[in-house]
């Protein structure tokens, strides 16, 4: 069998099978750039869930975005891919199903994660890096000897660890720079002219508040809590908040936006994905928990106060890792990381951070002159 690298070097047409989670594309456009630099003549196709579309249509690295929806089938979509004859495909994701969809379409060269469940459907399986950290979920009952002191926390992780790694090791694989690079996403100027029309003048610097995290309920800050910030915000910066969101969270920032008056403008589930990167392009800072439109901001180049309980920004904070533009808050409580969708015991880890640590955060961003 020839080496990945030799296997690519012929590829004129390549796929991606792209991630399904906001957060997760964002994370993976270093590795986007990083392959686009390596092959800069081949033209690159992105397979993604038709949410994701916006992104991908305007990113430098992409030629072409192909769309599939929660009710197409395996075979049709395969049948879809094989018609446009891939030399080559790039599996981000670890899936089955998404092998499955390249296999199928009988794609010559495909690259992915090693996993015993679907390594026969690659041509070239990648062992997992080093520095590799699982999410592992936490019991209920780790949790609570974690929170009695009986058995102490895991050490931190490499600085690898971030999910960003994940992406850059395996285009690595490929041929392509495995050093990191900023998260990137563009915003085309006709949507930020528009948005930047339905904004308006303003008075005072846009805050966006995203108090969401599709993922579940231990990724969110109480909202009582951001109801709060936002009338400090106003009362210190006359600031305009914008509050945004899907269509999921537009029960909890209705709430926000009738407790928090009129200046506080709600917004969830009325961008497209590309408005939204637009808005938050327009912001002078976000705050948000760990969720999509937390990558999407740092991406777009705003600073981001990101709040974190039940996973670690050792393995997701915004950005590329390390970057001084953004404000990482987390408690670190003993059972954090759990990585639960919801929490089984008190919710100390995002409880226990206050309206003042994040206006802290906040004001050198705030008050200087621009």
């Amino acid at each position: 069998m020839q080496n990945i690298s030799q296997a690519f070097q012929n590829a004129r047409h390549i796929l991606i099978r792209g991630v399904n989670w906001l957060g997760d594309a964002v994370m993976s456009t270093p590795a986007l750039m990083r392959l686009r630099e390596t092959y800069p003549n081949a033209r690159i196709t992105l397979l993604c869930h038709q949410k994701l579309q916006e992104l991908w249509e305007a990113h430098p690295a992409v030629d072409q975005v192909l769309v599939f929806s929660s009710e197409d089938s395996l075979w049709a979509i395969s049948r879809r891919l094989a018609r446009h004859k891939f030399d080559a495909a790039i599996l981000f994701p670890n899936s089955p199903r998404s092998a499955m969809q390249v296999w199928l379409a009988r794609v010559p060269v495909i690259v992915g994660m090693a996993a015993p469940w679907r390594n026969w459907m690659l041509t070239h399986a990648i062992p997992a890096r080093r520095g590799h950290v699982p999410m592992r979920k936490r019991t209920p009952k780790e949790i609570h000897y974690l929170q009695s002191g009986r058995i102490k926390p895991e050490p931190p992780p490499p600085p690898a660890a971030h999910h960003l790694y994940h992406y850059l090791h395996i285009v690595a694989a490929v041929g392509a720079n495995p050093e990191p690079l900023a998260p990137l996403v563009a915003v085309p100027p006709a949507i930020q002219e528009r948005i930047q029309n339905r904004l308006g003048p303003l008075s005072g610097p846009l805050i966006g508040i995203c108090p969401g995290a599709e993922y579940g309920p231990a990724k969110r800050w109480p909202k009582e809590n951001f109801i709060k910030l936002a009338l400090e915000l106003y009362q210190r910066w006359n600031a305009t908040i914008v509050l945004l969101g899907g269509h999921h969270d537009a029960h909890t920032t209705a709430i926000i936006a009738k407790s928090a008056g009129d200046k506080v403008r709600d917004w969830a589930g009325q961008t497209s994905l590309g408005e939204l990167a637009a808005v938050l392009k327009a912001c002078r800072v976000v705050v948000a928990n760990d969720s999509g439109p937390m990558h999407l901001a740092a991406a777009v180049g705003t600073p981001v106060v990101a709040l974190f309980g039940s996973t670690s920004p050792l393995l997701t904070a915004p950005g590329l890792p390390g970057d001084k533009m953004h404000t990482i808050l987390w408690q670190q409580a003993p059972c954090s990381p759990c990585f639960l969708r919801e929490c089984p015991t008190d919710f100390r880890c995002l409880k226990e951070m206050t309206v003042d640590q994040v206006l802290k955060a906040l004001a050198p961003l705030l008050d200087q002159k621009l």
